[in-house]
């Protein structure tokens, strides 16, 4: 095969550039030091202040008996009636009253319900997993999102959430790990912002203390 003196130029420079290692520009910026100041306030908060800056729902619960009565409550104020959730944890939420609004039918469901791997305080951003019940879908698909989530699962930066998803599954890590921060918004279209086009509209955060 014939190579033009232009091509055989480029491969000859590739080929000189390979031969010479060339050393990190910054170096002290390869490192585990975070780049981001550590919060000065507690992670509950911070939470909370950047995931309503995003337009998400936040509602703390002392407890796991007040988790049930504002969760009860909020379905009862708001009317859903077809409420998907396949998670046998959180199943155990629902008062008797409302077990018969629960759906196997996504794709017509008002709100979907899921626990998460963890909570990143700095950025409001809820970290989920495949390794739930829920799947890759649920909380995208519904137009209505609820994360159940607990103190411990608070960490202060993403590579925090992503080490503690790490320490969890070892070397079996869960096919899809996924980062929503506040509801589905774009501004694609003439500059408009316009919220729950690639996914939900709303999204609430239930955080229990523990």
């Amino acid at each position: 095969m014939n190579i033009s003196p232009s091509k055989e130029n480029i491969l000859r420079k590739i080929r000189e550039a390979l031969t010479h290692s060339t050393p990190l520009p910054f170096p002290q910026s390869e490192g585990n030091n975070s780049i981001f100041p550590p919060t000065t306030q507690e992670l509950e908060i911070e939470f909370a202040e950047q995931f309503t800056k995003l337009q998400g729902k936040f509602i703390f619960c002392l407890n796991q008996q007040e988790l049930a009565f504002q969760f009860n409550s909020l379905i009862r104020k708001q009317g859903w009636k077809k409420i998907y959730c396949r998670e046998e944890g959180l199943l155990n939420l629902f008062d008797s009253q409302l077990t018969d609004l629960l759906t196997n039918d996504l794709s017509g469901c008002d709100i979907s319900i899921t626990s998460c791997e963890a909570l990143v305080a700095r950025t409001g951003t809820i970290v989920m997993s495949t390794a739930k019940a829920s799947g890759r879908t649920v909380s995208v698909y519904a137009p209505i999102h609820i994360c159940i989530a607990y103190t411990k699962q608070l960490v202060h930066d993403v590579k925090d959430a992503l080490q503690s998803v790490k320490d969890r599954f070892g070397d079996r890590l869960p096919s899809l790990i996924s980062f929503a921060t506040g509801p589905s918004r774009t501004a694609d279209i003439e500059k408009t912002l316009v919220v729950g086009v690639h996914g939900p509209r709303e999204v609430y955060c239930f955080l229990v203390d523990e």
